[in-house]
């Protein structure tokens, strides 16, 4: 064990930080799969940018404030929720723990807020409402196929799910070079290398035959599992698939789901001013998708204040990417979000140890914005703005 993680590690073996959880989500899980979770497009430099970007600003201290109990509490989608971060959609979480969506969802309610269920989840929606006790959220892909769009609509509708996202960043795939050296490829690739990797990871290879979740199981179906499942659900992504969607497809769409409604994956003030304007979207989620799709693009926290300054008095603005730390939840609620979604440091909890994992990695940054906002000398994140932000004098951090 690396001296690094030993040092992050709580007495029995809890780790410490988003950091930590990665490290022991990456010795959990094979590299195919580990790619496919940790990955990034081309070089890798929007996904460095979204983290770098917070530490281009540093955080205002007063002192002798006397709030020693902050409220973390806030509202997304007309729900309220106990802090202002929810779980991002991630599809195929059921490859990094066979426990999946289900799990997620159930430990997001259990920390006072939800999880966007992605449209290519291990789980179908049915099987996550039945199992959740809250409405989570659901997340679309725009597929060009309008009666498949109007059928996962129905059954979100049908499962309960208070609010639609739909993601619009994803006109084709990314050229994530990892995954394709690993063999995460659509189809997957499996070659001697990665099934001798999966062999090395006994309990992850046992229960993903035991539980068979590789597919996106909304695409599949009825009871189908295993291999022809990931194979119906390949294809049926393939045939939908469309780079051509505009925005009168989302007009349409506007028109068929009258919930709240969010875009998901815009970085561009004039896009953003569109959607609300023209469209009457209730809100925005600044994403980049991880830097998973347009290598080379704005950090969400660098385009994050162009938009909310455009439409924050007329939408909600979230923002998804690079969220680490709790101080970052801090830093991008100054800068114009109502809240944060975060992806990969949920599902590296969900990869070491399950539901446990992603309860801890909530109840780990949790702490950290509440122990952020007492040091800070702030009461609440409802009176979080620009400032309470300085920016940094370390010569290229400065904005």
């Amino acid at each position: 064990m690396a001296a690094g993680f030993q040092y992050r590690l709580r007495r029995g073996g809890q780790p410490t930080s988003v950091e930590a959880w990665r490290q022991a989500a990456r010795r959990a899980l094979p590299g195919m799969v580990w790619a496919y979770l940790d990955g990034h497009a081309d070089d890798g430099v929007t996904a460095r940018a979204n983290r770098d970007a917070f530490a281009r600003w540093r955080l205002r201290q007063r002192v002798l404030t006397g709030h020693a109990a902050p409220d973390l509490r806030t509202t997304v989608a007309g729900q309220a929720l106990s802090m202002p971060l929810a779980l991002a959609p991630t599809g195929l979480t059921g490859l990094s723990h066979w426990s999946g969506d289900v799990a997620c969802a159930r430990a997001a309610e259990a920390a006072g807020t939800r999880l966007v269920l992605s449209t290519a989840s291990s789980y179908t929606l049915e099987e996550v409402s039945a199992a959740a006790r809250e409405p989570h959220w659901f997340q679309l892909y725009p597929f060009g196929d309008r009666a498949f769009v109007s059928a996962m609509l129905e059954r979100a509708r049908q499962g309960g799910y208070g609010a639609l996202f739909v993601t619009v960043d994803v006109p084709v795939r990314g050229n994530r070079e990892a995954e394709a050296v690993h063999g995460m490829t659509v189809p997957p690739t499996l070659t001697p290398a990665s099934v001798f990797d999966a062999a090395l990871h006994p309990a992850w290879w046992w229960n993903l035959l035991r539980h068979r979740r590789l597919a996106a199981a909304n695409y599949v179906s009825s009871g189908l599992r295993g291999a022809r499942a990931a194979v119906q659900s390949v294809r049926a992504q393939e045939r939908f698939m469309q780079a051509d969607l505009n925005w009168d497809d989302l007009a349409w769409m506007r028109d068929q789901w009258r919930g709240p409604l969010y875009i998901k994956g815009l970085t561009d003030p004039d896009d953003a001013q569109r959607a609300v304007d023209g469209i009457g979207v209730d809100g925005l989620v600044v994403s980049n998708h991880g830097g998973r799709q347009l290598d080379n693009m704005l950090a969400t926290a660098d385009a994050l204040p162009a938009i909310a300054e455009r439409v924050g008095d007329r939408c909600e603005v979230l923002l998804d990417g690079g969220i680490r730390r709790g101080t970052d939840v801090v830093k991008a609620l100054c800068l114009g979000a109502r809240g944060v979604f975060i992806g990969r440091p949920y599902v590296y909890g969900l990869a070491a140890d399950g539901e446990v994992g992603v309860r801890s990695v909530l109840a780990l940054l949790r702490a950290e914005i509440e122990r952020a906002l007492v040091l800070m000398g702030c009461p609440g994140v409802s009176q979080l703005d620009r400032s309470w932000l300085l920016p940094s004098t370390t010569g290229s951090d400065s904005p």
